[in-house]
């Protein structure tokens, strides 16, 4: 978060997010469900964190890999490989490399304004602190929060604290049954000013699908995933085809209009560079 820590833990001491990785002290493992989506929460915060920040997290001896700042000093993540398995193993007292905060944040709402946040899955990690920082504003908040089951909903509770928060489970465990589309398609969106959006990116491409039915696409941002490496726009692998804009520089958080006629929700690169299609 940008001034504060819903864990209750703080550090004085301060990441970089310059080109190098400081060592970085497991002080706490949160486990957010029995599905393999984890919070670790280090002794250094991110200096100047915004909502949307990302930092990159060096494993040794496995891979640097970027993940979203859920806290000011922490973030949370989903098992899907080598990396984060790696990162999975390790316990309070070990230690991992930091760099960040980096990336383009969102953009803020003003007071008084209204705010749709929409999270799929693990997207709802950068979207928490970005739902507290609009309550500390003054904004008014409604979260759609979407999940396979109830066993794989994360910070709901986190979010229940900043706004309404209209839940959905793919299999009707918990919640409304059906995705965060099916709330989206409901909702009227004319009295809201700002939406902001992140999750899997086919879920985000439905998303726009409706947004530009509804002539609302101009009030929101997305915020994409992409294989990166470098993670400050020099090494090119994150390049969104034919925009040529970089995920890890240039984003992660776009306006939703900038990715029209774009990769987005088509396709996207692996590590070498292969297209792989959705």
């Amino acid at each position: 978060m940008a001034d504060g820590n819903e864990s209750g833990h703080d550090s004085n001491c301060k990441c970089h997010s310059g080109g190098y990785p400081v060592n970085a002290k497991i002080i706490d493992v949160i486990d957010e469900t029995n599905t393999g989506k984890r919070t670790l929460l280090f002794d250094r915060g991110f200096e100047n964190m915004k909502p949307g920040n990302f930092c990159m997290v060096w494993i040794r001896g496995v891979d640097e890999i970027p993940l979203g700042c859920a806290y000011k000093n922490g973030v949370t993540f989903q098992t899907v490989g080598p990396a984060t398995n790696a990162l999975f193993d390790l316990k309070a007292g070990d230690s991992v490399g930091l760099r960040g905060p980096l990336g383009n944040p969102f953009t803020l709402p003003e007071s008084g304004e209204n705010v749709l946040i929409i999270a799929g899955g693990i997207g709802a990690a950068p979207l928490a602190p970005l739902a507290e920082k609009s309550k500390e504003i003054g904004a008014n908040v409604t979260i759609i929060l979407g999940a396979r089951s109830e066993a794989d909903i994360i910070f709901e509770e986190r979010f229940g604290k900043t706004g309404e928060v209209l839940l959905t489970t793919d299999d009707g465990t918990k919640g409304r049954k059906g995705f965060v589309t099916d709330v989206l398609a409901e909702a009227d969106l004319e009295k809201i000013d700002r939406i902001y959006v992140c999750g899997p990116e086919m879920m985000m491409k439905f998303v726009m699908k409706i947004l530009i039915e509804k002539d609302a696409l101009s009030k929101a941002e997305f915020s994409m995933e992409r294989y990166f490496k470098c993670g400050i726009g020099v090494c090119g692998a994150c390049c969104i085809d034919t925009l040529g804009v970089r995920v890890c520089k240039d984003g992660p958080v776009f306006k939703a209009t900038t990715l029209l006629d774009s990769e987005f929700g088509k396709y996207h690169r692996d590590a070498s560079g292969k297209r792989i299609t959705y």
